[in-house]
């Protein structure tokens, strides 16, 4: 086991051999599943759910850990941060929020909501449809966010891209603020997200 655990690749991969064994368990327990919309739904909501763990997971290990502890770490150790931690961290988390937007709008497409979704479900009296879309609305929101504002900002704020001192400092107060609106947004988010899911 310590050699499984001793390697992040191992361990995902185990973990994925774990899930596809509890899968088929469950598939031949309940005499097998029909792969049709319904098996293709599940597979793509589960595909949204994982990602977005991942997105959101690392926007909260942001301003949760990163942004707070910055000022307590020694200013020798922060190029640690900057030049190791942050770029990787940074890489799965525009990726996750992409993959998360994706596999969200394939997932409102096959189940036949995405129109109604987006219009907020004003042409189809509202209720589940008006929770979703508010959701999908705030995640469009904040995965632009990521791309085109947070990430534009730290490769500036981490000298990926050069720049002088101030342009720098003044990129990572952007990027800090809309990481921060993405965090105010989140709770919404999955709130309607959840919403939808259960309350309807």
């Amino acid at each position: 086991m310590n050699k499984i655990l001793s390697s992040l690749p191992k361990t995902i991969h185990t973990s994925l051999a774990i899930s596809i064994l509890l899968f088929l368990g469950l598939f031949f327990n309940n005499e097998g599943f029909d792969i049709d919309r319904i098996f293709w739904s599940w597979l793509l909501r589960y595909i949204h759910v994982v990602v977005a763990i991942m997105w959101i997971g690392l926007l909260w290990y942001f301003n949760f850990v990163q942004i707070p502890n910055m000022p307590k770490i020694p200013d020798e150790q922060k190029p640690a941060i900057g030049k190791v931690i942050a770029p990787s961290a940074l890489f799965y988390f525009r990726w996750a929020a992409l993959a998360t937007v994706i596999s969200g709008l394939v997932l409102a497409w096959l189940n036949g909501y995405v129109h109604d979704a987006m219009t907020l479900g004003i042409a189809s009296g509202g209720g589940k449809n008006t929770a979703i879309g508010i959701g999908m609305w705030l995640g469009l929101i904040m995965a632009f966010n990521v791309w085109f504002v947070i990430w534009p900002n730290q490769k500036r704020a981490l000298g990926i891209v050069e720049c002088d001192a101030e342009v720098k400092a003044k990129s990572a107060k952007t990027a800090m603020l809309f990481s921060r609106t993405n965090t105010l947004l989140s709770l919404p988010m999955l709130l309607t997200m959840v919403a939808a899911q259960n309350l309807y």
